[in-house]
């Protein structure tokens, strides 16, 4: 769950920084993957952390 929404959030952010530097359309999608995959690996760990504080 932390990791999708942690994906979408990023590819969003990403995205947005981009398009506000005034990237063209490769440059967005680039920011948007890359911010995409940051971010998921941020809700990987919360996700590991979340599920060892359980048990």
């Amino acid at each position: 769950m932390f990791v999708i929404f942690g994906a979408l959030i990023g590819a969003i952010l990403g995205g947005a920084l981009a398009a506000k530097r005034g990237g063209k359309r490769l440059d967005i999608l680039q920011y948007a993957v890359v911010y995409a995959m940051i971010f998921a690996m941020l809700g990987l760990f919360v996700t590991l952390f979340v599920h060892r504080m359980s048990v």
